[in-house]
């Protein structure tokens, strides 16, 4: 069936199931009091009515692991994996533009090479629509997606997760931008030549570093969204200082649920960056989602390596395996979709839900997904969640897609008066 007969077809049938389901006339709807199968039915319309995107998902690096640096092939992800993403997953789920991540260990900051990387990872990528031109489109432009989302194609727009790969030279930041790169955040798990980093103790800048000023200065003149995820509140705030265009953080939580872990996002940050017009978006990983979780992460991790180590084990011994997966399950180790619900609740009582939007780290953030949200089919869970607590088809579209287009477009608009 043609896509756009598809389109049309999810278009009648949540069209549909309001009236059927709706009050008399004029009246707004309670989705909280439809029914639970009917209720999934319209979320699950909506998901596949709406451009969903998502602002990071670590395929490129999962399929770096799998061998391309060694074979130059990418994975197959035209069919199902045991990856979080893959097209039929991505399909079933409504997902039409995950930013694909070309994350840079820190590493490369001590060895070198880290241009190199992330050139490598950004070929990678660009092969995905050149194996699979029914399935994939690259997209530099909101106009690409949408676009790409009338042709049923999967946009993979490209952030890239450390900026250590511009190295010393100012000028990689506009070959950056020429290679496909929409968003930089600013540094990872290490303080590198342009930021602190929340999960370092250096505080090498106390902020951001001269360097670094110039760094966000030349993505403002070339359309590269500053991304605040990862960084240090000081340097977050110095950030939003320097900036000339709104920022976003790609894939964060809110710290009011983790205390102490400052890779996410206090409230008076979160205010700042509405202030500035940017966006947060929610992290999907359990340890992002509450201190509970975080804590029942610290003590398996304990356990297990203790498990090993008992037992003689390697962490790829199926004997193992089957007990970590069992150890996780009887612990409630996982956080659930409500949970990150509740991340997207705080925000929008904070400041509005203008400044929210979905950054799962599907691939990214291993076997800590949230029951509920276990791979990228599962976002109409979300959807429904969020429909059970008040937000209308309305507040859900700007989340799915229309916070980060509006970032986005105004990125772009200040760097066509910069230039």
């Amino acid at each position: 069936m043609d896509f756009l007969i598809k389109k049309l077809f999810s278009i009648i049938l949540l069209t549909a199931l309001v009236i059927s389901c709706s009050a008399p006339k004029k009246e707004a709807i309670n989705y909280s009091e439809l029914p639970d199968d009917r209720l999934t039915q319209i979320a699950d319309s909506l998901a596949k009515s709406f451009i969903i995107v998502d602002g990071h998902v670590d395929l490129p690096f999962r399929m770096n692991v799998k061998g391309f640096m060694i074979t130059k092939t990418v994975e197959d992800v035209s069919v199902e994996t045991t990856g979080n993403f893959d097209f039929p997953k991505a399909k079933r789920g409504g997902l039409d533009a995950p930013f694909m991540s070309i994350y840079i260990p820190a590493r490369y900051q001590e060895t070198g090479g880290a241009k190199y990387f992330a050139d490598s990872l950004i070929d990678m990528v660009s092969r995905l629509p050149e194996t699979f031109p029914s399935m994939y489109a690259m997209a530099n432009t909101p106009a690409d997606i949408e676009v790409n989302f009338e042709q049923g194609l999967i946009s993979l727009p490209m952030g890239m997760e450390n900026g250590a790969p511009i190295e010393d030279d100012i000028n990689n930041v506009k070959y950056f931008f020429n290679r496909g790169i929409r968003y930089i955040t600013l540094t990872h798990s290490k303080d590198n030549q342009i930021s602190d980093s929340s999960y370092d103790t250096a505080y090498t800048w106390n902020g951001i570093s001269p360097f670094g000023e110039q760094v966000i200065a030349e993505m403002n003149k070339w359309g590269i969204m500053v991304d605040i995820s990862h960084v240090t509140d000081s340097a977050a705030f110095d950030a939003l200082r320097l900036t000339k265009a709104p920022v976003i953080a790609s894939h964060s939580s809110a710290r009011k649920f983790t205390p102490g872990f400052e890779r996410n996002m206090p409230d008076e940050l979160i205010k700042a960056m509405a202030e500035n017009g940017g966006v947060i978006h929610i992290n999907f990983g359990s340890t992002f989602l509450s201190k509970e979780s975080r804590d029942k992460f610290d003590k398996m991790r304990e356990d297990l390596t203790n498990y090993r180590a008992e037992n003689g084990l390697t962490s790829d011994d199926s004997v193992y395996t089957s007990y970590a997966n069992q150890y996780a399950i009887e612990n409630d180790v996982y956080e659930d979709v409500q949970k990150v619900a509740d991340h997207i609740d705080h925000v929008v009582n904070l400041v509005g839900v203008e400044y929210v939007a979905f950054g799962s780290d599907y691939d990214g953030v291993g076997d800590s997904l949230p029951k509920g949200l276990k791979d990228v089919s599962a976002y109409p869970n979300l959807i429904k969640e969020l429909l059970k607590r008040g937000y209308s088809p309305e507040d859900i579209e700007k989340i799915c897609y229309k916070n980060t287009f509006r970032v986005w477009k105004k990125v772009q608009e200040v760097a066509q008066e910069l230039q």
